[in-house]
């Protein structure tokens, strides 16, 4: 079992912890009515996406997402939470240190021993959902699990329904598909976005991510025999007839989304050995994405 494998079966007890401890976390997350930013890369990037759209969802206030590097450095934030797995990242820590004195910082990560402990001013330590592999799965989803506890969103029903994603069959043929497009509305574009990354980097797959509604305008025409299209959360009405006109093989989100992102992770893990590949060493990626000062 190579370590992705055994550390995105793990996800149903770091989320059953994660929501546990999310009380205990509450006077350094975002309060309601609060403008927040949510800022992350790659990985944590996407997570952040759709913590933001739950959490404005909910009611709990403005809240954007963005990549580390692009936040926009002229706004004005109640407070910043930054998702770090290593805590080494480089434009989360200039981030962080632009904002220090100025906008309340709050730190997601899973390594109590590295730089982001002092860069920001309050710090959540997921060192349980910490992973050896280079690709993310469970700090991620322990993370956002974390987020969707605080908004009063996390049920018991999220981890019954991921049990099922690590023991459900995938869908026939699906592995042998040669290009993959996952689709979200809502928060789950984030997450749609994450699968996309998630079977490029541990398969070399070719994939996209859209907004569900989106798809209809352009992106559909590539949509042929050996294709798959995978909804994360409720489709449009018509959507899934369109796909399967095409030939293509439509795949339906029945599961909670934060358990159909673990089928993705799953079949990342199929279609890599299925091409021969290693899942825990991805081709030019390291764990952590730290730039040389000039």
């Amino acid at each position: 079992m190579t370590h992705v494998e055994d550390e995105l079966t793990s996800q149903p007890e770091c989320w059953i912890r994660a929501a546990q401890e999310a009380a205990r976390y509450r006077a350094v997350l975002p309060a309601a009515g609060e403008r927040v930013a949510i800022v992350g890369c790659g990985t944590s990037y996407f997570m952040a996406q759709a913590a933001a759209a739950l959490r404005e969802g909910a009611g709990q206030g403005e809240t954007d997402a963005f990549a580390a590097s692009e936040f926009p450095r002229g706004r004005s934030y109640d407070r910043v939470i930054a998702l770090t797995r290593s805590g080494t990242t480089t434009e989360v820590l200039d981030l962080l240190g632009e904002l220090k004195g100025r906008t309340r910082t709050t730190a997601l990560t899973a390594d109590p021993r590295t730089p982001v402990m002092a860069a920001a001013d309050d710090t959540v330590v997921l060192d349980y959902a910490d992973e050896r592999s280079v690709v993310q799965t469970r700090f991620a989803t322990t993370a956002l699990t974390l987020l969707r506890a605080h908004l009063g969103l996390h049920t018991d029903a999220v981890v019954a329904d991921a049990r099922t994603a690590l023991t459900a069959p995938l869908p026939e043929g699906l592995v042998d598909c040669t290009q993959f497009t996952f689709l979200g509305r809502g928060w789950t574009v984030g997450l749609a976005n994450e699968a996309g990354l998630k079977m490029r980097e541990a398969a070399l797959a070719w994939t996209e991510a859209y907004p569900a509604m989106e798809y209809r305008h352009g992106p559909i025409s590539i949509t042929t025999r050996g294709t798959a299209t995978w909804m994360l959360g409720e489709a449009p009405a018509g959507l899934a007839q369109q796909v399967r006109e095409t030939g293509g093989l439509w795949v339906p989100g029945g599961l909670d989304p934060l358990a159909e992102l673990v089928r993705v992770q799953r079949l990342a893990v199929a279609v890599a050995a299925a091409r021969g590949l290693d899942p825990d060493e991805p081709r030019h990626l390291t764990r952590s994405v730290i730039l040389a000062r000039s």
